[in-house]
């Protein structure tokens, strides 16, 4: 399963959204983990999820590997969606079985939060997906630029948030490596009660800390030989471009606010 996560890898492929400016894909992920919160009906999420499949497919990113990406997530959406279901009590019942009641209400409340998790999940996936670690990095700067007057740490800021992305699919395939090794000599991660497979888990940890911090080693060597001395006086092989595509895309996404809000109940 862990080989299924997606957050943090990058899909090369010619696309518009490839083509787009890092600043300007930031500011539309960073606005839609609020404009799906404004859906609170059928017609709102039909065009949320019209939307998210157009991107989708202006990115040439495969859906098949996009649902590989949603693998990990969807027991916590199944759990979630039934949570909601069980214990909302709103609307005309639907189901009674001793203790047990199933509401109307609960199962469109249930529905719509699985809609908006993997909605959330599956766009800021895209991000990712179609923007290189160093264009994450050089928007991120620039879009902080501004803090730099309070003397905060804009660029370590961002180089930071830039590796620890880089680093996610990098410790899951360690962790899938220590597994296997440790499957290999008998330990028993899949059956058995929860309290035991947690348990199983904690032999991972060491060697995965050790790893960890090995990488993290070689990394600052790695940097230090290339002569990095931080964001003062640093120059870069590709300067960031605004382009009409950017501010396109912005405006549709302030399209999409408009309808979502005319658009609610």
């Amino acid at each position: 399963m862990l080989q299924n996560v997606i957050i943090g890898q990058y899909y090369p492929a010619s696309s518009p959204l490839h083509r787009m400016d890092s600043r300007s894909k930031l500011i539309a992920a960073f606005f839609y983990l609020f404009i799906v919160f404004l859906a609170n009906n059928w017609v709102t999420y039909g065009v949320l999820i019209a939307f998210t499949v157009v991107t989708i497919s202006l990115s040439k990113v495969p859906f098949r590997f996009l649902y590989k990406g949603l693998k990990p997530i969807l027991l916590l959406v199944v759990f979630t969606m039934l949570l909601h279901i069980f214990l909302t009590k709103e609307g005309n019942l639907l189901y009674k079985a001793g203790f047990l009641e199933i509401y109307e209400g609960g199962v469109i409340q249930g529905i719509f939060i699985a809609l908006r998790l993997l909605l959330l999940v599956m766009m800021t996936s895209l991000l990712t997906l179609t923007t290189t670690p160093i264009d994450i990095t050089d928007g991120l700067e620039h879009l902080l630029g501004p803090l730099k007057k309070w003397k905060l740490p804009v660029h370590e800021f961002a180089l930071m948030m830039s590796i620890s992305l880089r680093f996610i699919p990098t410790l899951l395939q360690e962790t899938e490596k220590i597994m296997k090794a440790q499957m290999a000599r008998g330990a028993d991660f899949t059956s058995g009660p929860i309290k035991e497979r947690a348990k199983a888990f904690v032999p991972l940890l060491v060697p995965l800390f050790v790893s960890s911090f090995k990488r993290a080693e070689e990394l600052a060597l790695a940097m230090e030989a290339r002569g990095y001395r931080g964001g003062e006086g640093r120059t870069r092989l590709r300067a960031l471009a605004w382009h009409q595509r950017d501010t396109f895309a912005l405006l549709l996404l302030a399209l999409l606010t408009l309808s979502l809000f005319l658009l609610r109940n």
